[in-house]
């Protein structure tokens, strides 16, 4: 579970709550069907036509990715990983390492260790990989594209929500006693326009963009470890190159405790 996506929301919902209650605006306001409709089918509709049907289908996929925490990899988990590989390529060989490929749960980076094991050149395997990567970003894109689109409807149709109700309150204009009232309902469209285009539509597009941008870059780190393996680089250069992607604080949180196990067993 994304903790951040779901403590997000929650947050998005108080603040507007609390927000309402203290300006005095009663949340029973909210339950109006003519906006919800309008905004929420209004918007789907719109993302539908923007957008083909391929990519729609995946809109409940891409929900799920954004309240759900990342299978890839991280790149503390893949240091170990890399220098344990460099150590038994160097004493056996690569072909050794072919034992290990059943333990590779992630199938870009079994995918670039088999091709070093099969003998391919560092050209051929970094050309395959990196377009790996390439098209990987250019798909995501795509998919983040959806909800900036539906962040970018949402509000328009709330203004479109509130000419409409407008339209409606001052053709009755004889009734002056239920004027206010309609006239306040109206404005309801525009509220869920603009809270659902920029507290979800927006933040969710952002959310699926960086997880791209942090997906892409372990996916780099998996093509430079892959490289050094093949290139027989020491485990502990190989260690060093793909720890210059982490920050100090996690370097030192990585490296220290390798550092103390190697002095219990000197």
């Amino acid at each position: 579970m994304d903790k951040t996506s779901i403590i997000g929301l929650i947050l998005g919902i108080i603040g507007i709550g609390l927000g309402m209650y203290f300006k005095g605006v009663s949340p029973a306001v909210l339950i109006n069907p003519a906006a919800i409709l309008i905004i929420l089918v209004g918007t789907a509709a719109a993302v539908t036509i923007a957008f083909p049907t391929r990519e729609i289908k995946k809109v409940p996929k891409l929900l799920k990715i954004i309240f759900t925490e990342s299978s890839t990899p991280t790149v503390e988990q893949l240091i170990p990983l890399f220098v344990e590989w460099a150590n038994i390529a160097r004493r056996e060989g690569l072909l050794a390492l072919e034992a290990k490929l059943d333990d590779v749960d992630d199938p870009f980076l079994r995918n670039g260790l088999s091709m070093a094991i099969d003998g391919q050149t560092q050209e051929f395997i970094r050309d395959v990989m990196t377009e790996e990567v390439a098209a990987m970003e250019e798909r995501h894109e795509a998919n983040a594209a959806i909800f900036t689109q539906a962040g970018t409807y949402a509000p328009t149709l709330g203004v479109l929500g509130a000419v409409i109700g407008l339209i409606a309150a001052l053709g009755n204009l004889e009734n002056i006693a239920e004027l206010g009232h309609a006239i306040s309902a109206a404005f309801v469209a525009t509220m869920l326009g603009i809270f659902t285009g920029y507290v979800l539509w927006h933040p969710f597009a952002n959310k699926l963009r960086r997880k791209s941008k942090e997906e892409a870059k372990v996916r780099y780190i998996m093509i430079e470890g892959v490289l050094s393996i093949l290139e027989g680089q020491a485990p502990r250069t190989i260690e060093q190159k793909l720890a210059s992607y982490l920050s100090e604080s996690e370097r030192e949180h990585l490296i220290e405790p390798q550092n103390e196990g190697e002095a219990v067993n000197g």
